[in-house]
């Protein structure tokens, strides 16, 4: 399996455009024919193109120089050079473009199959055949193909899911993800045993799916980067609904714990606060009686509405977690939806 690589830093080089030709007509009774140099062709663009059946930069990792095909040079009898290729690298859905000295976002490619041209081929340079003129029949002169961009960009992925599962370190998010999906995250009793994010499937019933994110587990302080810090907290940005995923085994600690993760939300990017979210109370197989969980349960009050009881290992509770995160996903998508088509009634 790839190993998953989130940012990386390629230089892109597209192809030069082909020279100009300098010819004549050489024919048996045409003995001073006119100029015939044919047209350079054009250098090949460097294009990325976003790929759903990608997840990680891990190609990027190791190459960071890609260059797309040079025009060839034109020819006598007015023949034009062949453009260059165009060298199509496939990224991840989810993946920034930045111009790596300016750091200028040059495109976000959220779409399987959405383009973006990062590298412009050069021109290809005119033959002699363009530089005649009545008092110049015979010109020795031709055009060089143009120079194709280049530049250093930085790939910065950011996953696209559902669903986000926000947790500290062993709250079962990895274990809740494998319940209810075919992904297979590693599991351990001991912190930070994920440490990559690790996408699943959800499907209720036949077309009616979602995605869900497992990322590694924040700290108190993640927002300066302390712990996986950053790692996680980018990847979240894009997730369309927040399940907090808290361990009932710490008891009065668990509402602690989920204020504290609301507020390293907050102080990474406020605008997380203002997404969805449903709150997964795990380990009730754990707990040892009601009066235990109902002591913990008055804590949360005032997010009744939003609280799951469940166990990630027997699947106790899960399905209804899932139903509920799926009508949250699928209102959000109609809205999504009618919002594209008001965007498209407005341009036409």
């Amino acid at each position: 399996m790839a190993r998953f690589i989130d940012q990386v830093k390629i230089l892109v080089k597209a192809g030069n455009g082909g020279s100009g030709c300098i010819s004549f007509r050489r024919e048996k009774y045409v003995p001073r024919g006119g100029p015939d140099g044919g047209d350079g062709g054009d250098g090949g663009d460097v294009i990325l193109m976003a790929d759903s059946q990608i997840h990680t930069l891990y190609d990027f990792y190791h190459q960071t120089h890609f260059r797309a095909e040079n025009g060839k040079h034109g020819m006598g009898k007015k023949m034009k050079g062949r453009d260059g290729e165009d060298l199509v690298l496939k990224v991840p859905v989810g993946t920034i473009v930045k111009d790596a000295v300016t750091q200028e976002v040059l495109g976000d490619l959220t779409k399987h199959g959405q383009t973006l041209v990062v590298a412009k081929g050069g021109k290809g340079g005119k033959g002699n055949a363009h530089f005649a003129t009545p008092t110049r029949q015979a010109p020795r002169m031709a055009e060089p193909g143009k120079p194709g961009e280049e530049k250093w960009l930085i790939l910065e992925l950011k996953l696209i899911a559902d669903v986000g599962l926000v947790g500290f370190p062993n709250a079962g998010k990895s274990t809740l993800l494998s319940r209810i999906s075919a992904a297979k995250p590693k599991i351990a009793d001991y912190p930070f045993t994920t440490l990559e994010p690790n996408l699943g499937v959800v499907r209720l019933w036949e077309g009616y799916t979602f995605v869900v994110a497992d990322l590694p587990g924040l700290i108190e302080g993640a927002h300066k980067g302390l712990g996986l810090g950053h790692e996680f907290l980018k990847h979240i940005e894009r997730t369309r609904v927040l399940l907090y995923v808290l361990d009932l085994l710490r008891e009065k600690e668990a509402i602690k714990d989920f204020l504290v993760l609301k507020e390293e939300l907050r102080l990474y990017n406020p605008k997380l606060l203002e997404k969805p979210y449903l709150i997964a109370l795990n380990k009730v197989d754990l707990i040892p009686n009601l009066e235990k969980l109902e002591e913990i349960l008055k804590l949360f009050s005032s997010e009744k509405d939003k609280i799951y009881i469940i166990s990630a290992v027997t699947g106790q509770g899960v399905i209804e977690l899932l139903y509920a995160l799926w009508n949250i996903i699928k209102e959000i998508k109609e809205k999504e939806e009618n919002e594209e088509e008001g965007k498209v009634k407005t341009l036409s």
